[in-house]
């Protein structure tokens, strides 16, 4: 065998190897993403859920609950989703490097900070009324939303705490813990959400997704104490969480600026529908659409989710090279899963209107 034959030969191994490798690494971040997105996707169904229980009692319980929904996702939901995603990063990466115990510790260090987030905005939500009247919304619908906002203020330290959590199990690959929680909270959210709906003043409904985000929590601390695929993981809550909140808000505060001015963009619409000749309706009609936009937007953010761990347990363990395998394989699946998604919205355009 002369020296052209074996430099062919290693050609073609080098790039069976390289295609194997490259589809095995997109079976690794479907095992990650898929459950991911159905976490996600249930989470979102909570809210959309109430808003469809909440529909049947009238144009204005859905606009003002919508409007509620909305500044609730502004002033909390899309800021805390950011800063959450920096421990993708950080978790990741300790979990790469095999050290276990700054995964928890981690994970109590952006617990603190972003309870301590919660106060300032507590406030914003106490007052949300009169900003919406300040900046010309329909004072009835204003009224509403005030009071809908106020019985979601529950929701704010539990998405504190929710994030964080999600974020210790997604960097272990422990995806089965969170569907479960994520399902069984979904179970029973929609019946509780059904005999509270017709509460005071369409208020039932804040009140189901408060009780359903706390059981959600609740399960997911469970999972952490008891489990035994978390025993390596578990940290004592001391002291040393205090001294990586500087490097949590380095990471964080850049992440959320990203996150939330695109996701703010979208809620500014909802807001300006507020200011057309029939509120009621426009804002309605405009918030059920964009739901549908930020429930879809659970697939290309599970696949980002996957890619940011998988990177992170990559590079955390010193292999640059499968770092990049696992951003070219999140790239396909991305381009793969837009493709089918606009297609199928397109498709479906007239059934779904």
């Amino acid at each position: 065998m002369n020296i052209w034959e074996v430099c062919l030969i290693a050609e073609v191994d080098a790039k069976v190897l390289t295609w194997g490798s490259f589809f095995q690494e997109v079976k690794r971040l479907c095992y990650i993403a898929g459950p991911t997105i159905a976490v996600i996707l249930s989470q979102n169904l909570l809210r959309v859920s109430s808003m469809m229980m909440v529909g049947h009692l009238g144009e204005l319980a859905l606009s003002s609950s919508s409007l509620a929904l909305s500044l609730s996702e502004v002033t909390g939901f899309s800021l805390f989703l950011g800063m959450a995603s920096t421990l993708e990063t950080l978790c990741g990466q300790a979990y790469g490097a095999e050290r276990h115990q700054k995964l928890g510790l981690h994970t109590y260090t952006a617990i603190f900070p972003l309870t301590l987030v919660c106060l300032p905005l507590s406030l914003v939500r106490i007052y949300m009324e009169e900003l919406l009247i300040l900046i010309g919304q329909d004072p009835v619908i204003s009224r509403e939303a005030g009071k809908f906002t106020i019985w979601l203020l529950p929701v704010l330290f539990t998405f504190a705490a929710l994030q964080p959590l999600i974020r210790y199990f997604q960097a272990q690959s422990l995806i089965i813990p969170m569907l479960i929680s994520s399902i069984t909270t979904l179970l029973f959210h929609i019946p509780i959400c059904w005999v509270l709906k017709s509460g005071p003043d369409h208020l039932g409904g804040a009140l189901a997704i408060s009780i359903s985000y706390w059981l959600n929590v609740i399960l997911l601390g469970l999972s952490m104490k008891f489990s035994s695929a978390c025993s390596k993981t578990r940290a004592p809550i001391s002291k040393e969480l205090f001294h990586g909140m500087g490097e949590f808000f380095h990471f964080a505060i850049p992440s959320a600026r990203i996150l939330c001015l695109e996701w703010w963009s979208f809620e500014l619409l909802i807001l300006l529908s507020g200011l057309l000749p029939n509120p009621a309706l426009e804002t309605s009609v405009l918030s059920a659409c964009l739901q549908t936009i930020s429930t879809l937007y659970a697939i290309p953010y599970g696949f980002g989710a996957a890619a940011s761990t998988r990177v992170a347990n990559e590079l955390g363990a010193g292999n640059p090279e499968g770092a990049r395998l696992a951003t070219h394989a999140a790239m396909f699946l991305a381009v793969t899963e837009t493709s089918t998604e606009t297609t199928t919205l397109y498709a479906c355009r007239h059934v779904f209107g």
